[in-house]
């Protein structure tokens, strides 16, 4: 008998009973999603499948719950590793003790710096983390003409990695504006991948233009910020991912529209959230008692973060607690706190004993930061005239304001003008392809001195800093070259916390405590010079991103992402 079927005998054996379970989880409640009862009952687990609920069982191994309910393993719909700052295995350690046993993830982060070698690095943590990990092949590198990118992936790049047992499909179509243009390289990666399943990303896409973006058989939205546009969405067959990360936070927005009803076409999702905002509220567990707090069912909220997200995605095997299914589960008190005291990710107990025995993964990417040193001339907002355009910052949103505003202008320059809140903002080119350096004005984050940069700034990751002083903006972006990436918070020409992430400029060699330490005194640093907002630095790094509504700056100048051109001001 092979070892397929021999395992079948075992599995059959024990859900009957007649054999004693690997594991059972004794003395629980099971939390059915598919009637929406808790019922009392044993959970046997054989291997990495449940093999029996609704009955008492003996088990090799037992872990007595007193109570506490047991629902399914909850799965992160889309997510950058890459934007938690930490390594994929750094990553697992994080979250899967929160219950998230996949997370499906996009290394568009990574592969707009090193191209495929980056896709490589991540389904090698693949084949390591004791948490399913999900790879979404990028769809949109570069992202746009609009940037200098470190790399370059057509669709026979990506066709190479189609057939890894990690993969499911196509990642987020960031280009929408190619989609609607039928720009030949986008559909050549839309044909390729018709079969597999295909991310959306179409943020304030309505309308005529929707019904041709989803004509392309684009299954998700993970960009949706209100109900109106959700509903439209949600009536023409797309999948919504509601989404509450560091920056971008949508879930008090769109608890209206999650109900019973609706539940088997939305999940869940972070994109993304980093270290210090998972220590400090969680991950989607978070995002599960809030949604429950803001007045949507349980049983809705639960369905989302479990069998829905296993639907939308093709994953059969998991999302219930059933006998059959993967035994991909998290032990909780309650179901509006979800509070979660124990995870099982395919039948094996969560905790150090099991990221111990993870294989090693080696760090790639190091040195690639290619900048050369600046000056404070290189900073020099040079105009015709006071008005310009400058780009307003929504707090808790990675869209942005297109503002227009009259500034302190001398010698042919613009300034800075800090009682408009008003201060420079700039990208300088890091992978030694050219030396361009973007220059303009944002509007929102309450900086009164000194600068803050960033290697991390979607979609290319070039260097990014906002600064109300020149020379300590020029001091911010060497301080990253040094480092190879990272943050960096500067005045008076003195660097006053930095957090370096050598990997890619991306990710850190250190443990996610680590991580979340260094960003509490990066935090603390920006908030002496003035900064108002949160999460600063994760708002630096979305200012380049130039397929987000409404004006963005990229090493090539500010973006009018409406028009998809550069400003000529």
């Amino acid at each position: 008998m092979g070892s397929k079927q021999a395992f079948l005998g075992r599995a059959i054996a024990q859900g009957r009973g007649i054999e004693p379970a690997d594991l059972v989880l004794k003395n629980g409640r099971v939390f059915d999603l598919v009637t929406g009862e808790i019922f009392a009952s044993d959970v046997a687990i054989c291997g990495d499948r449940i093999v029996g609920t609704r009955g008492t069982y003996r088990g090799l191994r037992e872990i007595d719950l007193r109570g506490q309910i047991v629902v399914p393993g909850f799965i992160d719909t889309h997510l950058h590793v890459e934007s938690s700052l930490v390594t994929p295995l750094e990553f697992d350690r994080c979250v899967l003790p929160h219950g998230i046993t996949t997370a499906i993830c996009d290394p568009h982060e990574i592969s707009n710096v090193l191209g495929a070698e980056g896709i490589r690095y991540f389904l090698e943590c693949a084949d390591a983390t004791a948490m399913d990990l999900r790879v979404q092949l990028s769809s949109c590198v570069p992202a746009t003409h609009l940037e200098t990118s470190g790399a370059r992936l057509e669709a026979a790049d990506l066709m190479g990695f189609i057939d890894n047992r990690h993969v499911i499909g196509l990642a987020e179509f960031m280009n929408f504006p190619g989609v609607l243009a039928r720009d030949p390289g986008v559909l050549d990666k839309l044909t390729a991948f018709g079969e597999r399943h295909i991310d959306g990303h179409a943020p304030l896409l309505r309308g005529m233009d929707l019904n041709g973006y989803l004509s392309a058989r684009i299954r998700t939205d993970h960009e949706t910020t209100t109900p109106e546009e959700a509903l439209e969405k949600l009536s023409k067959g797309m999948t919504i991912l509601v989404r509450e990360g560091s920056v971008s936070k949508d879930l008090h927005a769109l608890a209206p529209v999650i109900s019973n009803i609706t539940a088997p076409f939305m999940c869940f999702c972070t994109d993304d959230r980093n270290p210090l905002d998972i220590d400090e509220e969680g991950h989607l567990d978070y995002m599960i008692r809030t949604a429950i707090a803001l007045g949507a069912p349980p049983l809705a909220v639960y369905r989302m973060s479990s069998i829905s997200a296993a639907h939308a995605f093709g994953l059969r095997d998991r999302g219930l607690v059933a006998p059959g299914w993967r035994a991909d589960l998290a032990v909780i008190d309650d179901l509006a706190s979800c509070r979660v005291s124990l995870v099982v990710s395919a039948g094996r107990i969560v905790g150090p004993e099991l990221f111990a025995g993870r294989a090693a993964v080696a760090p790639v990417g190091r040195h690639s930061i290619k900048a050369t040193h600046v000056g404070p001339q290189d900073f020099a907002a040079r105009g015709q005239g006071p008005s310009t355009a400058v780009i307003g910052v929504v707090p808790g949103k990675i869209i942005t304001e297109h503002l227009r505003m009259s500034l302190p202008y001398k010698g042919g320059e613009r300034q800075v003008d800090l009682d408009q809140d008003v201060v420079k903002v700039a990208v300088v080119a890091r992978h030694g392809v050219n030396r361009n350096i973007g220059v303009g004005f944002v509007h929102g984050f309450g900086l009164k001195r000194g600068a803050i940069a960033s290697s991390v700034g979607h979609d290319s990751h070039n260097l990014c800093v906002v600064g109300a002083d020149e020379a300590d903006m020029a001091v911010a972006i060497n301080r990253l070259i040094e480092i190879e990436g990272g943050f960096a918070v500067v005045a008076d020409g003195e660097v006053l916390a930095e957090l370096a992430l050598p990997i890619a400029g991306l990710m850190s060699l250190d443990s996610f405590e680590a991580v979340s330490a260094g960003l509490l005194t990066l935090r603390a640093a920006a908030a002496s010079l003035g900064v108002v907002l949160a999460e600063p630095f994760l708002q630096v790094a979305f200012l380049p991103l130039p397929v987000i509504p409404h004006l963005k700056i990229t090493d090539l100048g500010l973006v009018d992402v409406d028009r998809f051109e550069l400003v000529r001001d």
